[in-house]
């Protein structure tokens, strides 16, 4: 019923800057928290970012300073602007959000994921 698509990810040197993106497509009602985690090889996944409805944010202490998320309602996207990126933000990075869908149904959907690769 409703999908995220990122994209934006690749490979970067350290200290380079990258943009992921994630455009919810689907039977929207209302686009509620959007959020940005990630995981790094062969380790757990963790909340990088995440945006309110109203535009209210939060960040993982690691990013904090270097990672803007944002977002855009009327193209119901979500943006993760990612600046001195270091080795240690590799990881496969998924989006997140809390969707109401026209049926009146609450879902928590996720992307595919998209690799992001630092190198150093």
């Amino acid at each position: 019923q409703v999908q995220l698509v990122e994209n934006g990810g690749g490979l970067v040197q350290t200290g380079g800057s990258l943009r992921l993106s994630c455009a919810a497509s689907g039977s929207i009602f209302s686009l509620n928290a959007m959020g940005w985690y990630r995981q790094p090889p062969g380790k757990q996944r963790e909340l990088v970012a995440a945006i309110a409805s109203g535009g209210s944010t939060n960040y993982a202490d690691s990013v904090k300073g270097r990672f803007t998320v944002s977002r855009d309602n009327a193209k119901n996207t979500s943006y993760l602007q990612m600046n001195s990126l270091k080795p240690e933000d590799t990881a496969v990075y998924y989006c997140n959000a809390d969707v109401e869908t026209m049926s009146y149904l609450y879902l928590e959907v996720w992307g595919q994921g998209t690799l992001v690769t630092v190198s150093s």
